[in-house]
């Protein structure tokens, strides 16, 4: 099993209610499993990921965008060089999980 890899983040932008965050990795990297209490977007800006939502796995290529539903464990695997934009509420919470 590969090794986990967090990915780097860079906010973006952050408003009154929203934050927005860049992710980026390399292909191959696998990001830590987690859980957020509340819902997020996640964009796939360059590149194309798989998202693992507790056993259903889901390829989100360049251009797609996906909701990451709250109190779901998910894990995102890069399948290529790969950068997200993760638009979130402000008082999101993760869970992560080893």
């Amino acid at each position: 099993m590969a090794g986990i890899t967090p990915p780097t983040v860079t906010e973006l932008a952050e408003g009154e209610k929203l934050i927005v965050k860049q992710m980026q990795a390399h292909a191959g990297d696998l990001m830590p499993r987690h859980t957020a209490n509340l819902e997020s977007i996640v964009f796939v800006h360059e590149g194309e990921c798989v998202i693992d939502f507790d056993g259903d796995e889901k390829v989100v290529a360049q251009g797609e965008a996906i909701i990451i539903p709250p109190n779901v464990k998910h894990q995102i695997r890069a399948t290529a060089d790969f950068k997200g934009i993760h638009v979130m509420p402000l008082q999101i919470e993760f869970r992560f999980f080893a």
